[in-house]
This record gives C-alpha cells, structure tokens and sequence, in this order.
C-alpha cells in the first residue's frame, strides 16, 4: 500500500500556510531598516546617442551615488554563452549601462543611489542627457528589409544568427515527388511575462571580510552568482546569493539582469545595504520578453494523406541585445518542429533578427510551444484542404507505440508515447461525437462554434545534474538542500513526499532548503521542467541511502541484521516484533557519524519528451467578435505522476497562460517611435478567472525509459497545447460559418469582428 505522503498521493502543499496568512517573504519585504534606495534611469528612445551630465543629481540632497557608464566602463558585460552547431555566434556587447548609444525604450543609461526612493527619483530625473535620435527598426518584417536601420552598424544586415536542421535535399526530394502541398505563415506573437512579483536585488556589503550578499528573485542562485563573479571580476566565494519565496518566474528569472550587478557595484563602493526593487512599467521596459517568431511552413503528403516532408522557415526576433540563453531558445524550439507525426524528412532554417526593442529569451517552454503552434495549425489547415477530420489525419500520421524509440529527422529520439489513446481518451472526455448538436444549438442562438484539438510533445527535464543532499536531524526530522528553486511550483511538498516514500516521516517533519549559496553547494535551478526530473529524481536516490544508513544504525542499535529492519513512523523497527529505536535516538548516536546524511546528483542521459492531446470547444458572438472558452480538456502522458494535486495545477497555471496568448496578450511596439505602447496593465491584457474555463484535466501515462522515477518533464506542458488548441477551434468556428481560413493570435474581439466582416462583405460582392 503507498505511504500516506508518498510518491503518487494528492499531498496538499504544506507551503501555502505562511503564504495564507501572510507570512511569505520576497525581496521587497526583506530590505533592512536604513537601506539605500535605488532606480534606474531608462531611455525613452528606441534608439539614440546621449550625453550625460549627472553632475547636479550627485549633489542633490540625500544622493549617496550615481553611476554611468564611464563608472561601470571596465566592469564585464552581460553574457550570451549559448553556442549554435555550425554556426558563427557574433555577440554584441551588452554593458550593464550603455555608454554612448542606447538600442530600446527601457535600455539602462544610470543607476541612482539615494537614502530614500523619492530622492533617488528626484536625481534621476535632474540627470542632464542630450539625446540625439537615430533611426530605428522595429518588427521582424521590418528587420530583415534592405536598408532597415541597422541595430549594430558593424555586422552586414540585422540578421544575428542562421543556423539550419535536418536534411535539406531529403526534403526537396520528397516534396517533388508529393501529391499534396499545404503551406501556412504564421505570427507567433511578443509576450511580456507578468509574474506577481517583479524582480528586485538587496545587496549588502560585509566589511569583516569583503564579501556581498544579494537577496534577489530568481530561478536558482548559483547560476547567477557565479555569472555576477564573472562580471565583478571577483571570486564565487565572494558573493553570496540568496532567493527567499518567488511569486513566479516563468523562465525570465533565470538571467543575471543589469540591475543586480549594479546593486553588487554600489553596496561594495558604499559599504552599505542598496535596495532596488522594480515596478510593473520598469518589468515590461526592463525584463526579457518571450516568444516573437515569424514562421512559414510547408507540408508535403502523399495520396493516401501521409505526411512525407516537413519545410520550416522560421524568423525570430532577439531584440537589441543577445540575452543570456536567447539564440537557443528558437533553436531548441525548432529541433522539435516534426511534433508527433512520423515525418521521414524535415529541414528547418532557424534565422534570428535584432531590432530596437528589448531583448528576447526564454518564456515558458522556451521554443517548444512555438513549434508545437506551428505543426498543429498546419495540420489543421491541411485537414480542411483535404477535406479531412483533423483528428482523423492525426491519427493516420502518428507515430507508433511500436516504434518506440523513434529517431525523428530533426535528430530527436523519443522513449515512449501512445499518441492515439490520448487523443482518443481527450475525445471522450470532451464528447467530441457530440459537437453538432451543441452546434445546432449555438447557431439558433446566433453564435459561431467550433472544436480544436492540439497534439503536442516537447523535450524537457534534462536540466541537470542537480545535487539533492538530505540529512537527519537530532530532533528526527529531515533537511533537504537542494539547488532547484521553487517559483511557486510546491518543491517543499513534492521532494517532501520522496523523502517519504524511503524514510515514512509525514511531510511536515521534512525541511526543504533551497535558495542559498552558502548553505547548498552546487546547483542548476529551476528551468527546462527540471526540477522533478532532475532534482526529484537525484533526492529519491539520496533518500533510499539514508535509509539504508538508518537501518545499519538501528540493526547495531537493537543487535539485529539490518535486512530483518523496516522503516515507519519515524522509526526503525525489527520486523513483527515492537522492537523500535526512533529518528531522533539514531540520530544522537555517538557513533552515527557521517551515515546521518546523503547526497546524490542524477545528470540524465538525454530530455523527457512529454506529450498529450488539448481539445477547446469556442463559442463566437459575431456581433462583437468575443470567444467563449465553452469547454476544455487535457489528457496529458507525463510518465508517472508525483503528486496528482501538484500536477493538476502545474498543467492548468501553463494552459492559462496559453489561453491568454492565444486571445489576448501582444506586445505592441510602435513603429514611428519605437515606443512600447502596451508598456503597462492598462494596455496589456492578461487572462482573468471568467476568461479561463474549467479544465478536465487527467493523465494517460507511459513510463518514461530516461528517467529513474519514470516521469517526464510537465511545468511548461500546458503552455504548449494550449495555443494551437485554441486557435484550431477559433479557426473552426469561422470556416464552418464563414470559410475563414485564417487568423493570428491574439484573437481579440476586434481582430474576429474584423474577420467576419471582410468575410460578409466578400460574400455579397
């Protein structure tokens, strides 16, 4: 029978009570009493060259400090260490304050230092800056023009990177050879993240041994620390790095930004505790941006509708700077273009693009979403040239249980997958058989209604090794260090429920530390769907040794062998007898030593890869051109599932978020000025509770064959189906009522209103 806390069980997260009840901790509310205050001075040019006088600003009263470029000149830049195969990465400079020329609306030109934030303000805006406007490129479109203004002079164009997968004359061959071709170009659009907290650095100074501590919201500390060494010119053990509780992250927080750095620089040169905290305008001005591809994609088939070929052109926007991890992001994405379908040939072009705006990196799933948008919309639209259920086209071009493992012609090799059950288990559950009805009924009530399936899989959990250590203390209860970081996920109660399984403690006498430089040695952090995969899986390893540990203790404890010991309760016990020694006398044993405690790090050999099926049923009010989420169901193949409460709401948070790309969110740059017009809530639209329906929402799990626990990747799963699922019943809705055949996200009421229209006026001509 499993453990009532353990792996598999519905565990209620045991970190929401201090949230609850206000208790939680993030960086805001960690500055000390008489902390320095901190802004930063932002252009309000896309692009321009500048002077700057900050002489009046530093003899303003209260000013402790103001840096420039010329302070900040001889310090590192912020780093771009991602390499593409075959391909020569030319990494611009990325200062932490640009010195002469800045390239977006919101690119850092001073970091102001004052004992209050109002006069930290008031310097800010007495700074003397002669701006001088250059000409200015926004959009990918726009970009790749000849004779766009060019981003940086000294490369030939603004073309960044173009980087190709798969094999190129395979695929023109089958495509000659095809019976049917179907193309498809497609938006996929600019997001801001809009975590609930935004980011925000408290750096102190340590003057007894020279070293800074930086409390600041992250997705791990370690990868941070050690790139502000790199820019600080100082040793690792230099710094410290702490990350308290983290109200979301989404991948923005895994960077090093310019604003912890500058903190780092301050707090050292002042020796005292700088403060910098951002507001919502300074998240979406100064915070990396996700998504922003522009893709054209061809399908060749045969006439029996099998899929022979898949042609992928695919164009993304950097922004102005290459940020940390951003030239991979499309790359990555594009690896799994082919999706689920048995494609013998494939040949994807990856180009990337600058443009005066800011910069662009990982966005939960971080490529995968985008590519799953892509091959599921052309899917869809081949299905409608055929004249072909969609779901029926699906299941002709799936791949097969049976050949599992699957090379797929982008070179990725998937384990395990049953592609079909879930469709059909989705089907089901939505009761996709009955949609006419439901149907006939929207069209006596005046509306449009149309039904979308998504089947997706994406490459995740590979993020490692991850170094999970776990030691029992005197009192019996267990600690936990662990370099992932929870972002609002619920780690406390997942590793919680591992260390259960192996040592049957409940989870409230189970202490995660995670966050802390000093106290965990190594770690990777949060990303990639990692932390289970990865850091779980690393941890269920460390658990089952200290078990093992416990039980030689106890069987020299209670003289007896330890294979006759089980473990329960907080207790070792000789098996059918009362014979029991305690955690806590174990762990007072003056001979336990170094059997009190456990390591082990999993690197895993290659990515999960999971998958699952998306259905959205809309409704559309043509009248205003307002969708109406009117059902929704997952059924997802995650391989094994940890905690059905945890997993539930990771795959409804990411399916949200898809649902708010998919029908609102865009990130609108202007492109006379360059200004960023949706720069705050009022004009950028995030989902609300009435604009995401209930999900149904269960797994159909196949083991994964990479994983020691079995489980496959699932954090950024929902944001990966949910797109494409959506606009596929949108699109739905509008060619059965009208032969709209195409529309981009997001589907705001004005663009369906839009559609409709041209499409009646086209009618009557």
């Amino acid at each position: 029978m499993p453990r009532k806390f353990g792996f598999g069980q519905s565990v209620t997260r045991k970190e929401d009570d201090p949230l609850l009840r206000g208790r939680g901790r993030y960086v805001a509310d960690l500055a000390p009493r008489g902390t320095l205050h901190a802004v930063v001075v932002r252009s309000p040019h896309a692009h321009a060259r500048f002077r700057l006088d900050a002489q009046k600003a530093r003899t303003m009263p209260g000013v402790r400090l103001v840096l420039t470029g010329v302070e900040t000149a001889e310090l590192g830049l912020l780093p771009c260490p991602i390499a593409l195969p075959d391909t020569k990465l030319d990494v611009p400079p990325y200062p932490l304050l640009a010195r002469e020329e800045v390239r977006h609306v919101g690119d850092a030109v001073a970091f102001v230092v004052a004992d209050t934030l109002e006069r930290a303000k008031d310097a800010a805006e007495a700074l003397a800056i002669d701006w001088e406007a250059q000409p200015h490129v926004v959009g990918i479109r726009e970009a790749l023009k000849p004779g766009a203004p060019l981003v940086w002079p000294q490369q030939r164009g603004n073309t960044a990177f173009d980087v190709a997968l798969g094999d190129r004359a395979a695929t023109e061959r089958a495509f000659a050879a095809a019976a049917k071709v179907v193309s498809l170009t497609l938006v996929n659009q600019r997001l801001v993240t809009n975590y609930l907290d935004t980011r925000g650095v408290v750096a102190e100074y340590h003057a007894a041994d020279g070293r800074l501590t930086l409390t600041l919201s992250s997705q791990g500390p370690h990868v941070i620390r050690d790139v502000l060494a790199g820019i600080l010119s100082v040793p690792a053990e230099k710094l410290r790095v702490i990350t308290p509780d983290v109200g979301g992250g989404f991948g923005t927080k895994l960077f090093a930004y310019r604003e912890y750095a500058l903190a780092a620089v301050a707090a050292q040169r002042l020796r005292e505790t700088v403060t910098w905290v951002a507001d919502r305008s300074e998240h979406f001005l100064g915070d990396a941006q996700g998504r922003d591809n522009l893709t054209t994609a061809r399908l060749a088939l045969d006439e029996r509708h099998r899929f022979l070929a898949l042609e992928v052109d695919l164009v993304a926007d950097m922004g102005a700077y290459l940020s940390m991890y951003a030239p991979y992001i499309p790359y990555i994405g594009a690896g799994m273009s082919p999706g689920i379908y048995d494609i013998p040939a494939c040949h994807v072009r990856v180009r990337a693009v600058y443009t005066h705006t800011v910069p662009v990196d990982a966005y939960r799933g971080a490529g995968r979403p985008e590519a799953a948008y892509v091959i599921e919309r052309l899917v869809d639209a081949a299905a409608r040239e055929l004249g072909i259920a969609p779901d029926a086209l699906r299941r002709r071009n799936f791949i097969k249980p049976s050949a599992m493992p699957y090379q797929t012609a982008t070179g990725k090799s998937y384990d395990s997958g049953d592609f079909a059950a879930h469709l059909q288990r989705a089907q089901d559950v939505a009761d996709w058989d009955g949609f006419r009805r439901r149907l006939a009924q929207s069209k006596k009530a005046g509306r449009l209604r149309g039904i979308g399936v998504a089947t997706y899989i994406e490459a995740c959990g590979n993020n490692g090794p991850e170094t999970a250590s776990i030691q029992l203390e005197r009192d019996g209860s267990v600690t936990v260090l662990i370099g992932s970081q929870s972002t609002g996920q619920g780690h406390a109660t997942a590793y919680a429920q591992l260390v259960a399984d192996h040592l049957g403690i409940a989870a409230e006498r189970v202490t995660v530390v995670q966050g802390d430089t000093d106290r965990i040695a190594t770690g990777v952090g949060t990303g990639g769907s990692s932390s289970i995969t990865c850091g779980g899986a690393s941890l269920d390893v460390a658990a089952k040794k200290l078990a093992e540990n416990l039980k030689a203790l106890a069987g020299e404890a209670l003289e007896a062998g330890a294979g006759d010991l089980e473990i329960a309760d907080g207790a070792a016990r000789i098996a059918g007898t009362d014979r029991t020694i305690s955690f806590a006398a174990l762990a007072q044993r003056p001979d336990a030593g170094e059997r009190l405690s456990a390591a082990d790090a999993f690197g895993p050999p290659q990515a999960t890869f999971p998958n699952g099926t998306h259905i959205a049923e809309v409704e559309i009010d043509p009248a205003t051109g307002e969708t109406r989420i009117a059902n929704y169901v997952v059924v997802d193949d995650f391989g094994a599932t940890l905690n059905p409460l945890l997993l539930a709401g990771q795959v409804h948070g990411g399916t949200a978020q898809g649902i708010g790309q998919a029908l609102m969110e865009r990130t609108v740059y202007d492109s006379d000025s360059g200004q960023l017009t949706t720069a705050s809530l009022m004009d950028y639209a995030l989902p609300r509770a009435d604009d995401v329906p209930p999900i149904a929402f269960e797994t159909h799990n196949v083991r994964c064959a990479n994983n020691p626990l079995g489980v496959k990747g699932a954090g950024e799963a929902g944001a990966i189906g949910s797109c494409p699922a959506v606009m596929n019943a949108i699109i739905d809705a509008l060619w059965r009522a009208l032969r709209i055949a195409h529309l981009d996200m997001p589907a705001t009421p004005e663009r369906v209103w839009n559609a409709i229209e041209e499409a009646r006026r086209l009618h009557t001509l």
